[in-house]
């Protein structure tokens, strides 16, 4: 049986990167570019909106960095599958922006989209985020940062593993920053160093099963001399199930950690050997925690 992405029964899941026994998938298919003004920029089409929201310079990519998907992305916030979109975002200075998008919240990832955006339950996906970039000073130049805060909105009937009522209209808010705490060397193109991260999440607990979520970790670049291109990470994510739905998740949270060494063998292929800790798995009582081995493989052509 393979590993898929709730095994060990993880309520978040323990492997973001399959997508089932199914052919090849176009997930994303969008024109971006300026809007009027340089300091506006659009993107129209398929999107993963994942890859734009919430973002973390060192936990938001399942291909290169953390496999666990609670450290790729904040579980309590309902993104829908690669959808048709739109995104429009403004750079009000160099430093802060202000950005918002809306989703087609039904969307199916092995679909274009057209069929559950213009059918006649037209439920979309809202979200808004806005955040500064930093560089605080070092002996080896500048170490870049980003701290975003957003919130989103979901229209679709919904109701937590015990409810008895649907309820719309769902909000939560969240949090996502990173910053580079130590550089190797001075060139300014160069990442080898330590970065941290971290995330927060709240959804309302009437609608959502994962009610309160964080994470955070670290990423090093360039740990080894002769290895610069080679990273290690490692990060703890921890979820509280709401009281609501106490009996589909009898414990109150889930917990987990991971460590991963992303090796560049070559420009082109990198393999990933990582460990996961998986406590609770789905906040069960009856379940015991589970250690989880990996290898990721990778080719970029």
């Amino acid at each position: 049986e393979s590993i898929d992405g709730h095994s060990v029964g993880s309520a978040w899941g323990i492997n973001a990167l399959p997508y089932g026994n199914r052919g090849m998938d176009i997930v994303e298919a969008f024109y971006e570019g300026p809007f009027f003004s340089d300091n506006f920029t659009i993107a129209i089409g398929k999107i993963d909106f994942t890859g734009i929201f919430d973002a973390s310079e060192y936990a938001d990519d399942e291909c290169g960095q953390f496999i666990n998907a609670a450290l790729v992305d904040d579980p309590t916030i309902p993104f829908p599958q690669q959808s048709l979109g739109v995104v429009l975002t403004w750079d009000i200075t160099d430093s802060w922006y202000l950005m918002g998008g809306v989703a087609d919240a039904q969307a199916d990832v092995r679909e274009t989209g057209f069929r559950t955006a213009l059918h006649k339950e037209d439920y979309f996906f809202y979200a808004l985020e806005t955040g500064i970039t930093t560089e605080l000073d070092s002996a080896n130049g500048a170490m870049p940062g980003a701290y975003r805060i957003g919130l989103w909105n979901d229209p679709q009937p919904k109701f937590n593993s015990d409810g008895i009522k649907n309820y719309r209209d769902d909000v939560g808010v969240y949090t996502s920053c990173d910053q580079m705490l130590y550089k190797e060397n001075a060139q300014a193109e160069d990442s080898q160093g330590l970065g941290v991260f971290a995330r927060y999440g709240y959804a309302p607990s009437k609608k959502n099963d994962i009610t309160n979520f964080f994470s955070l970790g670290l990423q090093y670049q360039g740990l080894f001399d002769g290895r610069d291109d080679d990273v290690l990470g490692a990060g703890y994510a921890h979820g509280f199930f709401a009281n609501a739905a106490a009996s589909t998740y009898p414990e109150d949270h889930e917990s987990t950690w991971e460590v991963y060494y992303n090796a560049r063998v070559t420009p082109w292929f990198s393999l990933s050997p990582n460990i996961q800790y998986v406590a609770n798995p789905g906040g069960s009582n009856t379940a015991t925690d589970a250690l989880v081995f990996g290898l990721r493989a990778q080719m970029t052509f």
